[in-house]
């Protein structure tokens, strides 16, 4: 019984869930059979958690890695609130995944950590994170992908149309990361 519960589960997240431009994402991670999440920029626990869930079909959740960069406590005041670390850990853990939340901005914790998040099959980026603070830590991607990874970027809306995320191909990301490269040099 639990594998047709979890069918319909995955089946509503791709094709009815709303917002409809996460449901290109949530297939990404099923056909991908995405293990190892990376975040940058927690934007939404519920949205981690469908993610987790859609990653854990077919085998035992602690066999999935949730880890997400955010500045949780750290916002500034005039920025849009989100979880605090707390919470969302609580929210995460129930999920059964090994979930590892990184306080901090992009840059800072990449230049510590990059090397601790090698071989992530997914990369997704908020649209809320700083486009300043990404530029920098751009260079720390690649150093975390394998052949098959994906990185996926918040498209803010064209007009006429809604938010979506972006794949960005890895010749893009090579250039994303080189510039940065040349700029600390």
């Amino acid at each position: 019984m639990q594998p047709v519960i979890e069918r319909l589960s995955y089946i509503q997240l791709a094709y009815f869930s709303r917002p409809s431009s996460l449901r290109r994402l949530y297939r990404h991670i099923r056909r991908a059979r995405c293990r190892r999440i990376l975040e940058i920029g927690l934007q939404c626990p519920r949205r981690a958690l469908r993610m987790i869930e859609t990653a854990s079909l077919g085998r035992p959740a602690g066999d999935v890695v949730y880890t997400a960069i955010d500045l949780f406590e750290l916002r500034s005041p005039s920025a849009r609130p989100g979880a605090s670390l707390r919470l969302a850990y609580r929210q995460l853990a129930a999920s059964g995944a090994r979930i590892q939340l990184l306080p901090g901005d992009p840059f800072s914790v990449l230049s510590r950590r990059a090397n601790d998040l090698l071989n992530r099959d997914l990369i997704l980026i908020s649209g809320e994170v700083d486009s300043a603070e990404l530029a920098k830590a751009w260079f720390y991607l690649p150093r975390m992908l394998h052949a098959e990874s994906a990185v996926f970027r918040f498209a803010p809306p064209g007009e006429g149309s809604q938010p979506a995320f972006r794949r960005i191909p890895p010749a893009e990301l090579d250039t994303l990361a080189g510039a940065n490269q040349r700029r600390a040099a």
